[in-house]
């Protein structure tokens, strides 16, 4: 699986015209099934009058979960054309609703699809793409001891430093891109043993130090 993917950085929203019908697209970054079925209904109260409200969202960093839904329009004509353009523009962690005006002309399956996913590229041509990264949390739990030699290699290696607690002991929470989690904590060890990569593949972590996976 790769360590990084694309999602929209904030809402964004398009629409397009057929015949009378129009179909407004809202497009938002979300991370959860609960998020992005919040945004549905949202948009069910907001546009109560509208004959249809029909969405589709992608998930995770793999994309593995997603979901396509035509709310009464003819199977396939919606849902899956606007899954199509989330997948055409790569992105994930992301729901798209189309809500639309019935403008009293059929428009057959083939203007149906046509319109949801003009619509759904249009709200997404509009949004900021943005690259996430995958990344590793380690909780490193310390004596004071050591706490100058892991401040100074975390600043050699310029880790991402998420949260430090200092009470009994010293706990900082860092981040790691996953593609890189091995390599950066083997170079890690060796900055607080002061010694080489190599050497510090065959030890431990020093004694009074914990590393644990979150």
């Amino acid at each position: 699986m790769t360590d990084a993917y694309r999602t929209i950085a904030a809402a964004s929203t398009g629409e397009f015209k057929d015949r009378g019908s129009k179909f407004l697209a809202f497009a938002w970054p979300v991370r959860t099934e609960a998020e992005a079925l919040a945004h549905v209904e949202v948009l069910r109260k907001e546009h109560f009058k509208a004959n249809h409200h029909c969405f589709a969202w992608r998930l995770g960093p793999d994309g593995s979960r997603f979901r396509a839904n035509d709310d009464g329009e003819p199977s396939g004509t919606a849902g899956r054309p606007m899954l199509g353009q989330i997948d055409t523009f790569q992105l994930t962690d992301v729901v798209v609703v189309v809500v639309r005006y019935f403008g009293g002309t059929l428009l057959g399956a083939s203007g149906l699809i046509q319109a949801y996913r003009e619509a759904t590229a249009e709200a997404l041509r509009h949004a900021e793409i943005k690259e996430c990264l995958v990344k590793d949390h380690f909780l490193l739990d310390f004596d004071y001891a050591l706490m100058p030699d892991i401040m100074n290699a975390i600043k050699k290696l310029d880790l991402e430093v998420l949260q430090q607690v200092f009470e009994d002991r010293g706990s900082i929470e860092i981040a790691i891109r996953k593609s890189e989690t091995k390599n950066t904590l083997l170079r890690f060890k060796a900055q607080i043993w002061k010694v080489s990569e190599e050497e510090a593949a065959g030890i431990e972590w020093p004694g009074g130090m914990k590393v644990e996976g979150l």
